[in-house]
């Protein structure tokens, strides 16, 4: 761990008191009128860092927490909840985790780097995908255009505000929530969802 990765973790309580205090990146989205979705999230798969295919489709029943992570952000102790999150729910809740380096070069790891760091400060034993772009663009990796676009999962436009953003799928894949980043994976909001 990096000297900044250690500053950032010893904050991060008060990093995430602070922005709740101020209501800073802590939306909340929740699809009160249950819009399925127009295209199906079952056909989409992830290449996942240690080179295995991920198929969606074979994780129906369960529900999903997606989250793009970045390992030099002030919320990167978020790992250490999504684990115990994971860990907590497990057979019922798949975590995955998108490393990107969209907002401001936040991750500049390789891959093999991103996995050593993750398992070595956070123990992460949920699914970690190749790095990728999570914003809109040419580049943007396919979940996240399902997930950012209303035309594909029926009711969401709402790209990630920063790292550390997490979508909610339900069991028979439909995007039931989107959390800002400051919303902690082991909020009040977060678990009422997943238990809903």
């Amino acid at each position: 761990m990096t000297v900044r990765q250690t500053v950032l973790r010893a904050i991060y309580p008060f990093w995430m008191s602070l922005n709740g205090l101020f209501g800073k990146r802590s939306k909340v989205l929740v699809n009160k009128k249950n819009i399925q979705p127009f295209q199906s999230f079952y056909s989409l798969s992830v290449r996942l860092n240690n080179g295995a295919l991920l198929s969606f489709d074979s994780l129906k029943g369960r529900k999903l927490l997606l989250v793009n992570t970045a390992s030099d952000c002030g919320y990167t102790h978020q790992y250490s909840d999504l684990q115990k999150l994971y860990e907590e729910h497990q057979g019922k809740l798949t975590v995955v985790a998108f490393p990107a380096n969209d907002f401001q070069k936040q991750e500049k790891g390789s891959d093999e780097e991103i996995a050593n760091f993750c398992k070595t400060n956070y123990a992460v034993t949920f699914p970690i995908a190749l790095k990728s772009s999570v914003v809109k663009g040419n580049d943007q990796q396919e979940v996240f255009q399902w997930l950012t676009d209303k035309a594909k999962n029926g009711w969401n436009s709402q790209s990630p505000s920063w790292n550390f953003s997490k979508y909610l799928i339900n069991e028979r894949g439909v995007l039931t929530n989107y959390f800002d980043p400051a919303v902690s994976p082991l909020s009040e909001e977060v678990l009422k969802a997943i238990e809903h």
